[in-house]
C-alpha cells in the first residue's frame, strides 16, 4: 500500500497572493482543512490549515469592527502560512504506514504530495482512517472478531487454518501487540457468510487463544 494510490489527487490549491477571507470560503465550500498553497507550475511555496487561518484575539482587541474588516481582507495567505522549508511532505512512492508514523511523530493532519517539487496529491488523516476501516472491512457485512494469542510463531496460521477447514475465507485482518502485554498480539478478523455462534465455537476450539470480542 503507497500513498499513491490513498491520496487525494488534485487537491484544491491556491495561491500565496489569495486573501484569507477567500482562503476560508474555499475551506468552508470544499470542506477541507488544508490548502497547498503553490505558485507557477503547481510548485509547493506553504501550506495553509484550518488553525494558521485564526487571528490571535490580541491583534484584534483594539480594533472596531471596519477597522478588523479591513485588517482581515488585507491579510494574504503568504502572511500566514507555514512557509515551505516548514512544511513536511512526502512522496507518492512512500508506504502508507510510514506517511502515517510521520503524521504522528509530528502531530500533523496532512502530507502534501511531491513528485519532483510538484504537488500531485495530499494525504491526510481521514484519508488514513478511511484505509484503516477498509483493512478491517467495516464496509462489508460479516462477522469480526478481536483473538487474544501468544505472540509467538504458528499461532496466527493455526486461527487461519481453523477457519479455513470450515470452507470459510477471511475478508479483512489486522493485528496489533495487545496494550501493556508483549507476550501476546491482538488479531481482528471479517469471516462473511458465517453465523456468529458458529465463528465463535471454531476460535473457542484453537488452544491457547481467546475470544476478546466478537460481533
Amino acid at each position: 500500500m503507497l500513498v499513491k494510490d490513498y491520496m487525494t489527487r488534485h487537491p484544491v490549491m491556491v495561491e500565496p497572493t489569495m486573501s484569507i477571507v477567500e482562503a476560508q470560503r474555499i475551506m468552508a465550500e470544499t470542506k477541507v482543512r488544508h490548502l497547498p498553497v503553490v505558485e507557477t507550475g503547481k510548485r509547493l511555496v506553504g501550506l495553509v490549515t484550518r488553525q494558521t487561518l485564526r487571528i490571535p484575539p490580541t491583534e484584534l482587541a483594539s480594533l472596531n469592527v471596519w477597522e478588523i474588516t479591513r485588517f482581515l481582507s488585507n491579510l494574504k495567505l503568504q502572511d500566514v502560512m507555514v512557509k515551505r522549508e516548514n512544511v513536511i511532505v512526502t512522496e507518492p512512492q512512500v508506504a502508507l504506514e510510514a506517511a502515517a508514523q510521520i503524521m504522528i511523530k509530528n502531530k500533523i493532519g496532512a502530507l502534501p504530495v511531491l513528485e519532483d517539487g510538484v504537488v500531485v496529491g495530499i494525504i491526510t488523516e481521514i484519508d488514513m482512517m478511511a484505509q484503516l476501516t477498509e483493512l478491517l472491512g467495516g464496509n462489508v457485512p460479516g462477522v469480526r472478531a478481536t483473538v487474544r494469542m501468544p505472540n509467538r510463531k504458528g499461532e496466527l496460521v493455526k486461527l487461519t487454518g481453523a477457519i479455513s477447514e470450515q470452507g470459510w475465507g477471511i475478508y479483512a485482518s489486522g493485528g496489533v501487540p495487545t496494550p501493556k502485554d508483549p507476550d501476546h498480539w491482538d488479531c481482528v478478523i471479517k469471516v462473511r457468510n458465517v453465523p456468529r455462534e458458529d465463528l465463535l465455537a471454531v476460535i473457542e476450539g484453537i488452544e491457547g487463544q481467546e475470544v476478546i470480542d466478537i460481533r
